[in-house]
């Protein structure tokens, strides 16, 4: 017999498929919000203490609504818990630790109970609404969407996706944008987080990946993966760099990226709002790359510092200007391509630094060594820049120089190991005022100006060396003995040996497991 559906019971089916529909969630979650508004409404009816249950038929949209009790020895909590003797009345198999279920009258709702049940629907709606946009968008960071503007709010955008809305802030738009309701406008999914007023998706039209994702979209050897994209800097609204590669010969990365007549490159820069976009043949060879990065600029030389991680570029004076950029600009995103800091230097100016270093190192030798002028000449001429070069290189590479023999080279020697032992012996004595514990001084790989240096920094005993990282005792950019070119290697060697005392007392077994946990450390 087939149990007929009556109105109101056909009305909350249709409410509840529409609402579901609607808000692109399960009916189930509706279901479980109309049934918790009715346990609500329950609880106010019948006395908070009692514990009830509601359930609606899926099928029929019925109510029905039921007072549980849980089966217990001794009932503490009349409201909730019953004995198993009262319970099998109602229920001949129960058993301890069962629920009994009686069933209550159905509900007259009230203004207030409707106004309630409402409330609960509406706020468990909004959380399915807010979880499953959450889950939509959470994967597809770093995609281009495109949505409609809903509205403008102090600088940011509000865009709506059709199934959720999102944020332009202020700082991701191109400066001198303008946007009105109801444009379209495309973005790039920056991110997706959840927060107490719901997922927020965070969209950017400045960030470089969308610059990216826009070519991958215009140029199909970008999408198909024979062209690859090495590097993206750019000033949002204003200029931008892009570095492309590929591994095919037969292809000319550039000019893929231009496109016949521009077009490819074109339609980027009007998405962009006119922003002026250098596209760069990527090299290996950094200094290749920083000369292609800094076109249109011409460049003369570039000196390369691996170990600071920064490049002199030395050009014409006539490009200084074109080199450098309107404020800077053409430099700094040459810096952001490459990952290296750039140093724009005209030759004139290449060429005073470089005399003026000839001029410090000949000062320090005529100094340190007590030779004349055209001596210490000699000696920079043929690349010699420290005092230690000059003791303990083999004897004939200073012998060989012209106008020099064996017997002038072995006196040079003896003078400079006779100036780096005077340079230690006033290191020592300054250490010493300084506090720094003789303990340190037996450490292998550290000489006096070292020790110089850790007393400078506060570092005066085994346990203050000893509790330092790796980092902050050789750090090329802020670390104690960053000036002396040392090795992570030799950092690691050094701090285990001021560790050394740490573990004098413990037994062989665990100094070896410990100072292997500190190296893997």
């Amino acid at each position: 017999m087939v149990t007929a559906v009556s109105a109101n019971r056909l009305e909350l089916l249709q409410v509840v498929e529409a609402l579901a529909r609607e808000k692109a969630i399960e009916k189930d979650i509706v279901f479980e919000a109309l049934e918790e508004a009715v346990q609500r409404a329950g609880k106010a009816r019948y006395g908070v203490e009692n514990e009830i249950r509601a359930h609606i038929d899926r099928n029929t949209g019925e109510i029905r609504l039921y007072r549980v009790q849980e089966v217990v020895e001794e009932v503490e909590e009349p409201a909730i818990q019953i004995t198993l003797e009262d319970a099998r009345e109602k229920k001949e198999d129960a058993q301890l630790g069962d629920w009994v279920s009686d069933e209550l009258p159905s509900l007259d709702y009230g203004r207030i109970s409707a106004q309630a049940a409402k409330q609960v629907i509406t706020q468990k709606v909004r959380e399915a609404e807010r979880e499953r946009q959450y889950e939509e968008f959470k994967d597809r960071i770093g995609e281009i969407i495109t949505g409609v503007i809903k509205r403008v709010e102090y600088g940011h955008v509000i865009v709506d996706l059709g199934r959720a809305e999102a944020v332009i802030r202020r700082d991701q738009t191109i400066p001198r944008e303008h946007f009105r309701q109801n444009d379209r406008v495309r973005a790039y999914i920056l991110d997706v987080r959840r927060e107490n007023r719901g997922p927020q998706i965070f969209l950017s039209r400045t960030a470089p990946e969308f610059m990216a994702k826009l070519f991958a979209q215009e140029v199909p050897e970008i999408y198909d993966g024979i062209i690859e994209i090495k590097s993206v800097a750019r000033d949002p609204g204003s200029r931008a760099k892009f570095a492309v590669q590929t591994n095919d010969g037969s292809i000319d990365p550039v000019g893929a990226c231009v496109g016949m007549r521009g077009a490819r490159v074109q339609a980027v820069v009007s998405e962009l709002q006119g922003e002026k976009i250098d596209i760069i043949q990527w090299s290996d060879d950094p200094a290749s790359f920083i000369v292609n990065a800094l076109a249109p600029a011409e460049v003369a030389k570039v000196v390369l510092d691996e170990e600071e991680g920064r490049i002199d570029v030395v050009v014409p004076d006539d490009q200084l200007s074109l080199a450098i950029g309107r404020r800077g600009q053409n430099v700094r995103l040459a810096s952001q391509l490459s990952g290296w800091t750039i140093d724009i230097l005209t030759e004139a100016e290449e060429s005073e630094r470089r005399q003026e270093e000839f001029k410090a190192r000949t000062q320090m030798f005529v100094d340190a060594l007590d030779v004349d002028e055209t001596l210490a000449l000699l000696l920079v001429a043929e690349g010699f820049t420290e005092l230690e070069e000059v003791a303990y290189v083999e004897l004939n590479e200073v012998a060989g120089i012209e106008g020099f023999d064996e017997d002038l080279a072995q006196e040079l020697q003896a003078r400079a190991k006779d100036a780096l032992a005077a340079q230690e012996e006033k290191a020592a004595a300054e250490r010493r005022e300084l506090g720094v514990s003789d303990e340190l001084a037996t450490i292998s790989g550290l000489n006096e100006q070292m020790l110089l240096e850790l007393g400078r920094a506060e570092i005066k005993t085994l346990d203050d060396l000893g509790d330092l990282a790796t980092d902050e005792l050789i750090s090329s950019e802020d670390g104690i003995l960053k000036d002396f070119g040392l090795s992570e290697e030799e950092g690691n060697a050094i701090i285990m040996a001021a560790r050394a005392h740490w573990f004098d007392d413990e037994p062989e077994a665990e100094v070896a497991e410990g100072e292997a946990e500190e190296v893997e450390s």
